[in-house]
């Protein structure tokens, strides 16, 4: 075969392709929350306060039905390893249950966390993960537009359309969807250089350049914020904040 040829080239693709199909990877195993580990706002690492994060029928689900008040009680349940350059895939869907004592915005409102610090490190008293947010909503009043697939960015700062936005949460063009339908989920990320959102196979949204800075996070160690520190990896974490939602379907494979 010539070593510039056509076909070697569609060779070198379809093998490339192939390998990459091959290193996609389930990281939860449909039956436990192995190599999954909480932490909730006022809790520990580890404390999976009232059962919150629980497995049933091949799917996470987020529970408050053991809470007496919900408290701040934002939480994250964290897959075991960072990553940095990966393909993220999962598919949620919210039940329409939310805890009336969480604040208004958590109304059908969730997200998986990426690039964000060890959680091993967040301590007790810190509401948030210093983290990127893909943020998953669903429709609240008929007619009125309701994204998903949005970014939000809890003590981080990103760069979008060539500018670094001060917003907190950048919208994306995605439909507005129902609750209590499944919807397919997707992050490509290449460290800090391109994060995509994918929702339903459609590219809603594309940022750069994540940086830690911005507001929202209280109750950081100061020795682990330090504004303008690129975030080019970190651990992913599916989010609890009073709105209760299933998680099935979690795959990544590095890129």
């Amino acid at each position: 075969m010539e070593y510039n040829s056509p076909m070697r080239y569609t060779y070198l693709i379809l093998l490339a392709l192939l390998v990459s199909c091959k290193a996609e990877k389930a990281i939860f195993n449909g039956k436990n929350l192995k190599g999954w580990t909480p932490k909730i706002h006022h809790h520990e690492y580890g404390d999976n306060y009232a059962n919150t994060y629980r497995v049933k029928d091949g799917v996470i689900q987020v529970r408050y039905d053991g809470y007496d008040s919900f408290n701040e009680r934002y939480g994250h349940l964290f897959y075991k390893k960072p990553y940095e350059n990966f393909h993220l895939s999962l598919e949620y869907k919210f039940t329409g249950i939310w805890r009336t004592d969480a604040p208004s915005y958590t109304h059908l409102n969730s997200g998986v966390m990426f690039h964000s610090q060890d959680p091993r490190t967040i301590l007790k008293e810190q509401d948030w993960p210093i983290s990127v947010e893909m943020q998953f909503l669903a429709e609240e009043k008929p007619g009125v537009p309701r994204p998903t697939g949005n970014m939000c960015s809890p003590g981080t700062d990103v760069v979008y359309q060539g500018e670094k936005d001060p917003r907190h949460c950048i919208d994306s063009n995605s439909p507005t969807i129902k609750p209590g339908e499944w919807v397919k989920a997707e992050l490509i990320v290449y460290r800090d250089s391109l994060i995509r959102h994918i929702i339903n196979g459609q590219v809603v949204l594309e940022y750069t350049k994540p940086t830690m800075g911005g507001g929202v996070v209280n109750g950081a160690d100061p020795k682990i914020f330090i504004p303008g520190t690129p975030l080019k990896s970190g651990y992913i974490g599916l989010q609890s904040e009073g709105q209760e939602i299933d998680f099935r379907n979690i795959k990544i494979k590095k890129l």
